[in-house]
């Protein structure tokens, strides 16, 4: 499928609205959806969790324009430092080549996807 007419769509909301609603507006959506795929993360560390540490520690980032688009992220950062093994989880290593969260990350974007995009299109048509 092919969609035509992005940019005049785009500009003719920029319009009717204004810049800076249009940006408030996708902002919203954007952390709204990345509050899903949180959620979803958690769910998936729940199967190998032993403190709980990695799934208290993620975060979401205020939205942002990176190369011209606006993206918000998700990390870890705590007191336990957690952002440090996420990726011997996600990868394993030599000695553990297969940790039991090893993964999860990756399923959670699989299983979330859907679900993110539902939710941001609910968002910005609400707002909108």
């Amino acid at each position: 499928m092919t969609v035509k007419g992005i940019k005049d769509l785009e500009g003719a909301l920029e319009d009717k609205f204004g810049k800076q609603h249009m940006r408030r507006i996708v902002d919203n959506a954007l952390i709204k959806g990345a509050q899903v795929f949180k959620r979803e993360i958690a769910s998936q560390f729940q199967s190998f969790k032993d403190t709980g540490q990695s799934i208290k520690e993620i975060h979401i980032s205020q939205p942002m324009t990176v190369n011209g688009v606006r993206e918000v992220k998700i990390y870890w950062r705590g007191p336990k430092d957690r952002y440090r093994i996420i990726h011997l989880n996600e990868f394993g290593t030599i000695k553990n080549p297969n940790p039991d969260g090893k993964g999860a990350i990756q399923r959670a974007l699989r299983s979330a996807r859907n679900t993110y995009i539902n939710e941001v299109r609910k968002q910005i048509e609400r707002l909108l």
